[in-house]
């Protein structure tokens, strides 16, 4: 399936249905009074979390949403049926913003959420509600409201408990393969990666977490360079952030770089607990660094190869702890 985290679509909710004016008319009531129905509700567009899905491509071609009107009143008070709602499954995670407004109308984080993006339209009332001691006929019944319309952008934003944050070619596709039964594209070149990619890492004790590697960072990518912001909003999402750099780069460099651009998307990505891996070990000499290596903070520092196995159950265990002690927090 491929995947798509962005989708901008025109939704129009239904109309309310009109009043009516009837009067009663039998045989034997020949002057009857006013017994016009209410219109029915126009029908809703809804959003509905499902957690079977990971992208919001079909949204892509579904350009314009309408849901149906309400029907109109009838004789004998009878109300219109109210119209049908258009109901829209997205993934969990997906944000919704007003395109022009750019006012948040809220996300989509469990399954069976149901979130209204455009409210129908009210039914408009029969003229039975007008009658009164000086009008006796009223000619007079609402007319439907409309139901609103508007354009909508939808934002999908990967919900995991570890996102893999790295240059290209860091390793982490390699990582998320060796973890998971994921299968990424893998490849000794950059950017293999062009999408994110969900992993489950399961424990032989049945412990498990989701791991999302997400395409390669590129310096100045907060500004838009390279594959840009487009899927830095994913890291948003991830308790646990598992920095990944190459032990065949300058490995403080790639680090702090990876910092400043996490910073300068959004400061308070950086509260979040981390793990630095240096991966590609097996290709360092008995799988040691020649160099001593100082960080700022005090970020714990594992190094791994992802082809041998080294240093891999060390990473997955140091990874589970920090996901337990990040969720204590938040329930906290």
């Amino acid at each position: 399936m491929r995947f798509a985290d962005y989708a901008k679509i025109y939704v129009t909710a239904g109309q309310g249905g009109d009043g009516s004016r009837h009067f009663r008319r039998e045989k034997y009531v020949p002057k009857g009074g006013p017994d016009g129905g209410d219109g029915g509700n126009g029908g809703d567009v809804i959003l509905i979390g499902n957690e079977q899905l990971n992208t919001i491509l079909d949204l892509r071609y579904r350009k314009y949403i309408k849901a149906k009107p309400g029907e109109h009143g009838s004789k004998q008070r009878r109300t219109g049926a109210d119209g049908e709602s258009q109901k829209l499954e997205v993934p969990l995670g997906t944000v919704v913003f007003d395109a022009e407004s750019k006012e948040r109308l809220g996300e989509i984080t469990d399954h069976e959420q149901e979130l209204v993006i455009a409210k129908g339209g009210k039914g408009g009332l029969g003229n039975w509600h007008f009658k009164s001691s000086t009008n006796q006929t009223p000619q007079h019944a609402q007319e439907g409201k409309p139901g609103e319309e508007r354009v909508v952008e939808l934002e999908l934003k990967l919900i995991a408990d570890v996102g893999l944050v790295g240059f290209p070619n860091a390793g982490k596709s390699t990582l998320l393969s060796a973890l998971s039964h994921a299968k990424p594209k893998i490849a000794d070149y950059p950017f293999t990666t062009l999408e994110p990619n969900l992993g489950v890492v399961k424990f032989e004790d049945y412990r498990s977490f989701v791991m999302a590697d997400i395409p390669g960072i590129i310096e100045e990518a907060h500004e838009g360079k390279g594959l840009g912001i487009q899927f830095l909003r994913h890291i948003e999402r991830n308790n646990v952030l598992l920095f990944m750099v190459s032990a065949m780069t300058d490995i403080e460099y790639e680090y702090n770089a990876l910092l400043n651009e996490l910073r300068s998307y959004r400061k308070d990505l950086l509260d979040k607990p981390r793990v630095l891996a240096i991966t590609k070990m097996d290709l360092k000499q008995g799988f040691e660094l020649e160099e001593e290596l100082h960080f700022d903070d005090e970020i714990p520092v594992i190094t791994i190869s992802s082809a041998t196995g080294h240093g891999v159950d060390e990473l997955r265990e140091k990874l589970w702890e920090l996901i337990q002690h990040a969720k204590e927090e938040q329930e906290t």
